[in-house]
């Protein structure tokens, strides 16, 4: 399974952009995390990766979401609005799938309706399922998004937050942490996947590197270090940091 790191940022980056990724799929690409300036996170990191990663918001019919805090959802307004115009001029463009928990389907359009319930093509106010079909996720089953197998773990974000295990049914597999304070628990699930996406930041709702840097060796060198502040010392760990652009083979 492979992998394109879009963004290794947290909230208040000035360097790179919101932690996301762009999953290859059986079924099509997948977006992890639809963070602030979407269009320009794909544009920049499938430019690196290559013309075999060429996909934006037209090509990118599945989004996973882990939580509503806005470095990682911010771009679902223009995502979705993009797609309607897009629908609109041709009625067989379908509506983005958006993979989220009940918890955070039940946040969602109070999040994005203040911004996009105006009426947009119709006669009348827009709501959620205008813009994205919403499917529900639950932490105690497999889901299939895009012929992957999908699996979610709630973490102790202060907003409701999941981390995911993906696998592709042939031996590839990527853990994906989300925002979540040091829990060896949550890492060990991690585990279960052939690469760990971490992430490393400050304060109480995050994991201090030095909580990961106590891991065994083992276990450290699966792991690759995002959602960091831009002036993170490489040196402070022997973790790998992400780069924006980089293909992970999992």
């Amino acid at each position: 399974m492979n992998v394109l790191i879009l963004g290794i940022g947290d909230a208040f980056t000035r360097r790179s952009f919101g932690s996301s990724a762009l999953v290859r799929a059986p079924g099509g690409f997948v977006l992890i995390d639809c963070p602030d300036l979407i269009h320009r996170v794909l544009l920049e990191a499938t430019t690196i990766a290559g013309a075999a990663w060429k996909a934006d918001a037209s090509k990118i019919d599945d989004i996973l979401l882990t939580h509503l805090h806005g470095d990682h959802c911010n771009g679902l307004e223009s995502f979705g609005f993009y797609r309607r115009v897009l629908r609109l001029r041709d009625p067989k463009m379908i509506r983005p799938r958006l993979h989220v928990t009940q918890q955070v389907a039940a946040r969602l359009w109070d999040r994005l309706g203040p911004a996009m319930g105006t009426p947009m093509g119709c006669d009348h106010p827009c709501q959620l399922n205008d813009f994205f079909d919403v499917r529900i996720i639950d932490p105690a089953t497999t889901a299939v998004v895009a012929g992957l197998n999908v699996q979610c773990r709630l973490t102790k974000h202060p907003v409701p937050t999941v981390g995911y295990v993906i696998k592709d049914g042939s031996g590839g597999s990527l853990g994906w942490s989300s925002d979540t304070p040091f829990e060896r628990e949550h890492i060990d699930w991690l585990n279960q996947a052939n690469v760990i996406v971490h992430e490393s930041n400050l304060g109480p709702s995050h994991t201090p590197i030095e909580s990961l840097n106590e891991l065994p060796g083992e276990l450290r060198r699966k792991i690759r270090l995002n959602h960091l502040v831009d002036d993170f010392d490489p040196a402070r760990t022997d973790m790998k940091l992400l780069r924006t652009g980089e293909v992970l083979t999992c």
